[in-house]
């Protein structure tokens, strides 16, 4: 009996070998892939997700269990806080580099301990939240503190936070924005520090031409693509979007009624009628209150693999360029040029400040522009052609003429 509760407890040691991180001794590691051997064999490798300190099993481990467990068995006195290295030609080696790095990490100045890191980022996040900030405001500048500190800054240390942010191949924007989370994460010590001095270079969005809009949006999938078609009529933003319940829809009247994100005003937004199918098939499927899945960041990761897929498929790389809020400035763009009311434009988006809008004044020159001429001679053929974007022009010999830009 002694013999096989002795064999059960190597069992369970040599299980939980991997279970912490041999650095740190988090729980929290994932496997990292399979490492191939020359002889033929194949290793697991782990990543710890506190520390990112990077370590795998022994050969051993996976082809000599049985001699595993009788060295487990001798060694049966060593404390359960201990690691026990199976290939004992390595395991020297491998022990006497986590006490470097550990007598490192812990003396140097520009690393603090994982848990501490990880407790001051959480109560950062609850301060945030305690003060009103936006939920995406505070994931953001949580994510951007963690970005830093796993690349050498130290959180109490200014100078160290400088340093970290100077070397990353960042934009100037996305360096500015770090600085004012770390600004804020200050705010909460109440200590202040002499940021350092970005110039953010305002650019003209990009605006695709309304025939990649609609190459984009048929080439998605069909549950992706009233999502898509909602953005290009309404210009909101993806957050905004996501939001939606279906009680914020009125298919009868063709509205969608905008709950805003980001200190923007409230809209009530009309919709097509090819929309409004869309939406009328989707919501027959419909298991939520939601309209679409709330997950921003996994609707990015889906349209940003579609595409990439539809820009290698027409060969064409300004479709690459295509992001959810390349919608919005399309949206924008068109509608400031189709009524030259910069007003309009302002309540459509929404914006509090006119400043934001009368960057689509000059964005895009439509005089050269090439139109597509429609004939309506009845009135259903009138109202099909205005639904789908057409304006009219004139009116010859009792017909209609329309027309929409290419």
């Amino acid at each position: 009996m002694e013999t096989e509760s002795q064999g059960i407890l190597s069992k369970t040691r040599s299980k939980k070998s991997f279970d912490a991180c041999p650095e740190c001794n988090s729980k929290r590691i994932w496997k990292d892939g399979i490492r191939h051997l020359n002889d033929g064999t194949t290793v697991q490798r782990y990543v710890c997700r506190d520390c990112s300190f990077r370590f795998s099993e022994s050969k051993n481990h996976r082809m000599n269990s049985l001699a595993k467990q009788k060295k487990l068995n001798r060694a049966s006195s060593i404390g359960s806080n201990r690691r026990v290295c199976v290939s004992l030609a390595r395991g020297a080696k491998n022990l006497v580099e986590v006490e470097s790095r550990t007598e490192k990490w812990a003396a140097g100045a520009t690393k603090t301990d994982s848990a501490t890191i990880k407790g001051k980022l959480l109560e950062f996040a609850w301060w945030m939240k305690k003060q009103g900030y936006a939920k995406t405001t505070i994931t953001t500048r949580e994510k951007i503190l963690k970005i830093l500190v796993k690349r050498g800054a130290n959180l109490f240390d200014p100078e160290s936070i400088k340093e970290a942010i100077a070397k990353q191949e960042w934009c100037n924007k996305r360096k500015v924005n770090a600085a004012d989370a770390y600004s804020c994460f200050l705010s909460m010590h109440g200590m202040t520090w002499e940021p350092p001095r970005y110039r953010v270079v305002r650019q003209l969005p990009f605006v695709p031409t309304e025939t990649e809009i609609d190459q984009v949006i048929a080439g998605c999938s069909r549950k992706f693509t009233p999502l898509l078609q909602l953005l290009k009529e309404t210009g909101m933003r993806i957050g905004e979007a996501c939001q939606l319940r279906w009680t914020d829809i009125d298919l009868e009247n063709g509205t969608v009624r905008v709950t805003p994100e980001k200190g923007s005003n409230p809209r009530m937004l009309q919709i097509s009628s090819k929309l409004k199918a869309m939406l009328s098939e989707l919501q027959s499927d419909a298991k939520s209150e939601e309209v679409f899945p709330r997950s921003v960041r996994n609707q990015r990761r889906i349209f940003q693999r579609q595409r990439e897929r539809i820009a290698k498929k027409l060969r064409d790389p300004r479709i690459a360029k295509i992001t959810f809020h390349t919608f919005r400035h399309f949206k924008a763009t068109m509608e400031y040029h189709k009524t030259k009311d910069i007003l309009h434009v302002m309540r459509i988006l929404g914006h509090k400040n006119i400043n934001n809008t009368l960057i689509y004044t000059h964005l895009v020159d439509f005089k050269d522009d090439e139109y597509i001429s429609k004939v309506a001679t009845s009135p259903r053929e009138a109202c099909n052609l205005v639904e789908a974007g057409f304006e009219f022009v004139c009116e010859v010999d009792g017909s209609h003429i329309f027309r929409k830009r290419k």
